[in-house]
């Protein structure tokens, strides 16, 4: 496994790479020894393009480690792009589980790859939703892609 830490708004990121693929981008309270290959470099230079405002597409091959469910979830939510909300609900047809918006739910708690697959982009119908990194961050990345946080 390759890695390396960047310091975001959101605080400090690993971002790791088996070699072929993203396979975290996680916060992390310290940081590690640096161990980048060329995906975490790209990575990281990506990510912090997507911070500065010039990055709204990411170009990295993704690698989760989850369950055949997480992963279709996963897949449909990386088709919302920068600026777009969905909600659990669409986002559980479009991954081809209708009716599955709290398992939903807990594949986006589950997710592995933060930010690259943007589980800060669903919504609950009537509210912002939950987010494993708390509302606070959630709010900062939806602000970041123009949306108006309250």
């Amino acid at each position: 496994m390759y890695s390396d830490d960047l310091a975001t708004p959101l605080g400090l990121l690993r971002v790791v790479s088996n070699g072929e693929a993203i396979c975290a981008v996680k916060v992390v309270e310290k940081p590690a020894e640096r161990c980048p290959d060329a995906l975490v470099r790209q990575a990281s230079r990506e990510l912090q393009e997507y911070f500065a405002g010039v990055r709204q597409r990411f170009d990295l091959p993704l690698d989760p480690a989850g369950t055949p469910f997480q992963k279709s979830v996963w897949r449909a939510l990386t088709a919302v792009g920068w600026g777009s909300t969905t909600t659990y609900g669409a986002l559980a047809a479009a991954s081809g589980h209708p009716g599955a918006a709290r398992a939903v739910g807990s594949a986006m708690r589950a997710n592995p790859i933060l930010i690259l697959i943007p589980c800060h982009r669903v919504l609950a119908r009537t509210s912002l939703g939950g987010f494993a990194l708390g509302l606070e961050r959630k709010r900062l990345l939806l602000t970041l892609e123009g949306h108006i946080c309250e």
